[in-house]
């Protein structure tokens, strides 16, 4: 059984993402790209669907055991677990270099103390565990083994080390010993099969390179707060769940880790929402990054291309359009949380509100003094002319309901922030537009949303017009200016969902649920407490003056984390472990946002 999902950790190389247990257990591996086959699959089934365990050996039939402490190496994705056995300890390093070319996952044994016996058991399956491999051995002139290379279809994997293999029930296992000051490593290599094996690994100069990549990168941080730990930590997430090749950011590494454990709220996250893309980047442009900023604006103008009428709310990370969503009947499902989903549906829907995240990205990239871009400022513009048209309609909203579309109150809101911004640029001379009309046309959305999505008897915005449902994305409306923090209905909304959407500990439900019965989502069945939002209630309690409030659950939130400083979506306040897509981009950015405000405002303690 996988173990529960704060027990993983992540390493990566900007192309794809491993995940990594705390009893040495690789779960999850998709090779080469984010989006692609697993190898590994183990965490959404069984160790039939694939996975590779390094550690010290244990008896048949026993558990292996868990690492007794780990961390990432300094301020890196590079991965340290200790194990204290009887026999001595024993410390292994997992990490995956930045790559130009075949990506790899490299794994160094070595000794502390005594002598550990040792066991790596690999056992590969192509396909989300569907497919077995052929695997055979390969010479090299320059390898002390043969190599190990598991082949099926378009795709081959090569297995090196230096201590000898075996196979057994069509799994590869190497069994060894190691002393103090002994090093033994362990690598895997994606090629296309048709080519050419793929270059010995060197190990020890590729962790020395991995860890010069991290340091480097982080120091172009401008953040010096009191919360730089977890502020650098959440950086380093983000940039692993970044594509470098093309820019375009991952919402997670993983699919259909569940959101209620044992339901049916499972879902691929392995693709660029261009919501989820954008807030990353004013995270990222406002801790001093601005490369990225640039290589996602890139990405942008090609996603959408010449066609910003048909804005979708993700594309692939390399631009593509098609994501349709099937089912992988064959895996029972993290802790049999069914259906298993790759793709996702959720593509084709109408979510308005992400023209105003994408043109608030693009305005706080022109604020920042990124480099201007005439196609940027034109698809601005071209995205107001189609809200022109669009933005009466209803849509699915921010949370991507499966149920009937609505006209929701966040969506509308985020329509006015896409003219709001589009104005202050034509203001600002840089770009021409209807000045006169996109004003009046804000004005127009801004006086809809407050008579029709807002309840006076309750004091508070609500889901959607009409609607008495509360909604999480409501705490957006002052931090994207719409109001302004001290308004009375700001206030009450704030307390409202304090009062209506909160459970155990002050975090924040996205919205009301039905358990067994469908509910206003379309799906049956609960979900934990939304991290993302819980943030953002931090954020609005320091905006309304309620400066200690906000930093005592900004601290809790902090305290949610596992003990690598890693968050998935959501919080299960019953099961009290984290649930959800891992690690989440979602979570991890207004981690960063909140600290930087609290910063700001000096609330922190110590």
């Amino acid at each position: 059984m996988a173990g529960r999902i704060e027990d993983y950790a992540l390493i990566g190389d900007m192309q794809t993402a491993a995940l990594v247990c705390r009893d040495g257990t690789v779960d999850w591996l998709c090779l080469p790209r984010f989006d692609s086959p697993a190898v590994f699959a183990g965490l959404l089934g069984t160790e039939e669907h694939g996975f590779w365990r390094l550690g010290p050996a244990f008896a048949d039939g026993g558990q292996p055991p868990s690492a007794t402490r780990r961390r990432y190496r300094g301020d890196s994705l590079v991965l340290e677990s200790e194990y204290e056995t009887p026999d001595g300890t024993v410390r292994v390093i997992d990490f995956m270099p930045p790559r130009d070319g075949a990506p790899q996952l490299i794994r160094i044994v070595e000794g502390v103390s005594g002598t550990v016996p040792m066991r790596s058991a690999l056992r590969m399956r192509f396909s989300y565990g569907w497919v077995v491999p052929w695997v055979h051995r390969v010479a090299h002139p320059d390898a002390k083994q043969e190599r190990t290379a598991a082949v099926a279809g378009p795709d081959s994997v090569w297995f090196d080390t230096d201590v000898e293999t075996y196979g057994e029930h069509l799994t590869t296992y190497a069994d060894f010993s190691v002393s103090p000051g002994e090093r033994v490593a362990f690598t895997i290599s994606w090629q296309p099969s048709h080519h050419d094996q793929p270059a010995l690994p060197e190990p020890e100069s590729s962790l020395e390179a991995t860890e010069t990549f991290w340091r480097t990168w982080v120091d172009e941080c401008t953040y010096q707060g009191p919360y730089r730990d977890a502020v650098i930590r959440s950086l380093i997430t983000l940039k692993a769940l970044t594509y470098g090749p093309t820019g375009g950011i991952v919402a997670a590494p993983t699919t259909s880790l569940p959101e209620d454990i044992g339901g049916v709220r499972n879902w691929d996250y392995r693709f660029t929402w261009l919501r989820d893309a954008a807030i990353t980047l004013s995270s990222l442009l406002r801790t001093g990054y601005r490369d990225e900023a640039r290589s996602w604006r890139e990405w942008l103008l090609r996603a959408v291309a010449g066609d910003p009428e048909n804005l979708q709310i993700m594309y692939g990370i390399a631009g593509e359009r098609e994501l349709g969503e099937t089912e992988l009947a064959w895996l029972p499902g993290y802790e049999g949380s069914k259906p298993v989903r790759v793709g996702n549906g959720a593509a084709n829907q109408l979510q308005l509100d992400v023209y105003g995240e994408v043109v608030e990205a693009l305005h706080l990239g022109h604020m920042t003094g990124l480099t201007r871009n005439d196609y940027a400022s034109d698809l601005q513009v071209r995205l107001i002319r189609y809200l022109e048209d669009h933005w009466r309609e209803p849509d699915e909203g921010i949370w991507e309901v499966r149920g009937p579309r609505r006209h929701f109150v966040h969506s509308k809101v985020m329509a006015w922030v896409a003219v709001d911004r589009t104005v202050k640029l034509i203001e600002s001379g840089d770009v021409d537009g209807p000045l006169e009309k996109w004003r009046e046309m804000r004005d127009e959305i801004h006086a809809d949303v407050c008579e029709k999505g807002y309840d006076p008897e309750r004091n508070t915005f609500t889901q959607s017009y009409g609607s008495k449902e509360l909604d999480a994305s409501l705490l957006l409306i002052p931090q994207v200016g719409f109001l302004p923090p001290d308004d009375k209905r700001v206030i009450g909304t704030i307390e409202a969902i304090q009062r209506e959407l909160t459970v155990e500990g002050g975090f924040v439900l996205r919205y009301p649920t039905d358990g067994e019965h469908t509910g206003l989502d379309g799906l049956p069945g609960d979900e934990g407490a939304f991290l993302a939002c819980s943030f953002w209630l931090a954020d609005d309690l320091a905006m309304i003056g309620r400066v200690d409030e906000a930093r005592r659950l900004f601290e809790k939130l902090l305290s949610l984390r596992n003990d690598l400083g890693l968050l998935a979506e959501e919080w299960d306040p019953v099961g009290r472990r984290q649930v959800g897509n891992f690690p989440q981009a979602f979570s991890h950015v207004p981690l960063i946002d909140t600290a930087l405000r609290l910063t700001a405002c000096g609330a922190y303690g110590g």
